[in-house]
């Protein structure tokens, strides 16, 4: 049926035209989306693009354009810069098993357009990614997993550039295409380069998987030994505007991590030199305190105080006292000054043993 179809449009000359190229067919899983990029030439960027939905050019109708807002079904995007503007169909059904085109206004003149078929599956799709969003890293690999069930040539083919078929290099990067008899068909990409980015579809026989790939600058907290990425396919494909946020996120994250480790390994250091000093000063001035209470002892006190020593004299009476036989002697009291030091307890009852103590001497004159 499709190929008489495309007999048909043949025939009428409405197959499309040079001014723009896109995939020819896509298989997507039902309940999954499907984005298709488009590109155009250079003097279209400031024209209107659109996708128009139906088998006949004359009678499709128009799904979403550029000048309008995305709807929950259809959304277009233009990258001016790249000359390139995608389509994404969401929440598919049988239903959405339709000829589309992709399709430029021309003012005064007849648009431009060229045709894709895209059939919806119930079961696994004949050819299909896990996700069409990749992003890798400067200078490291990627692995790209396609599950396809159909037979025929394959090929890996950048959007308006050249193809591989088994191994080759496109824009500096080298790429190497296996399969295995699970039906799993692997795409290397190695040595990536900023130049990478961008689209590109897995060929399959006569269907085609396109997926975008974003190299950026390798992260400082990733290591600089290459990583490979894999992608393993799942039973549905992934919205790729999901999947780029959940990648932005993911890196965020990473950035936020590396933060974090950098403050611990910052502030242990820190906080156990401030307790080594807050003990050692601590230490030091129990020692100082502990130095000036036991350095006066009472025995030093006592060898501290003054003592005043008074020399008594006998004399002899004279003739006219010869009659008084006593002697008279006087005495002088020693008194003891006490220190002004400091003083305690034990200090003081030393002081109350010696504080009455009396010094006296007696010397006899002839």
């Amino acid at each position: 049926m499709a190929v008489h179809l495309s007999f048909l449009l043949i025939l009428t000359g409405l197959t499309g035209s040079h001014g723009i190229t896109t995939v020819s067919k896509v298989s997507v899983r039902a309940g999954g989306s499907i984005t298709v990029p488009c590109l155009y030439e250079s003097q279209y960027i400031n024209h209107v693009k659109y996708l128009c939905k139906g088998s006949i050019w004359n009678f499709c109708s128009d799904a979403i354009k550029t000048n309008q807002h995305n709807t929950g079904k259809f959304s277009i995007s233009d990258d001016k810069q790249r000359k390139i503007f995608t389509v994404t169909i969401n929440d598919l059904t049988d239903k959405d098993t339709e000829y589309y085109w992709c399709a430029v206004e021309i003012k005064d003149g007849t648009d431009l357009k060229e045709y894709f078929h895209l059939s919806v599956t119930g079961g696994s799709p004949s050819l299909y990614v896990a996700q069409q969003e990749i992003t890798g890293f400067k200078g490291d690999n990627i692995n790209i997993k396609y599950h396809c069930q159909n037979s025929g040539e394959r090929k890996w083919c950048r959007l308006g550039g050249s193809c591989v078929t088994r191994s080759g290099s496109i824009d500096g990067a080298r790429v190497e295409i296996s399969a295995s008899n699970s039906g799993v068909l692997t795409v290397t990409l190695s040595g990536l380069r900023t130049e990478s980015s961008g689209w590109y579809w897995c060929v399959k026989g006569d269907l085609q998987m396109p997926v975008h790939i974003t190299v950026t600058e390798k992260p400082r907290t990733i290591a600089a030994t290459s990583q490979i990425t894999t992608l393993t396919p799942t039973s549905k494909p992934v919205n790729h505007t999901s999947s780029t946020a959940e990648q932005r996120l993911s890196t965020v994250e990473v950035e936020q991590q590396s933060v974090s480790v950098n403050l611990i390994v910052f502030i242990i250091p820190l906080g156990s030199l401030i307790f080594i000093v807050t003990v050692a000063s601590f230490i030091c001035l129990m020692f100082k305190r502990h130095k000036q209470t036991t350095g006066d002892s009472p025995a030093t006190i006592m060898g501290k105080e003054e003592v005043t020593y008074s020399t008594v004299k006998q004399r002899r009476k004279t003739s006219g006292q010869l009659h008084r036989a006593e002697e008279e002697v006087t005495y002088s009291d020693v008194k003891q000054r006490k220190p002004t030091d400091k003083w305690t307890d034990a200090n003081r009852d030393v002081d109350e043993m010696y504080s009455d103590v009396m010094y006296s001497s007696v010397v006899t004159i002839d």
